[in-house]
């Protein structure tokens, strides 16, 4: 399946960078997908049955409101 990566990947012997298209073997594409690092390029069945990506799970910096941080 052919993807566009949404973020830069790197291994022990290769490296992609963001913005990039590949060919993928399925299984490992759609995990991709569904993990929200690439989009599909072609359309074909198994891209469409693909789940939207999934949502952003970083956590966010918060601040308290008088500027004092958590800990204290």
């Amino acid at each position: 399946m052919k993807i566009k990566l949404l973020v830069s990947l790197a291994g022990a012997e290769t490296a992609f960078n963001s913005g990039e298209e590949h060919d993928w073997e399925n299984a490992d594409a759609i995990r991709l997908i569904e993990a929200g690092f690439a989009v599909p390029v072609s359309e074909n069945k198994i891209e469409r049955a693909v789940a939207t990506p999934a949502a952003e799970r970083r956590k966010r910096d918060v601040v308290s409101v008088d500027g004092n941080d958590a800990s204290n």
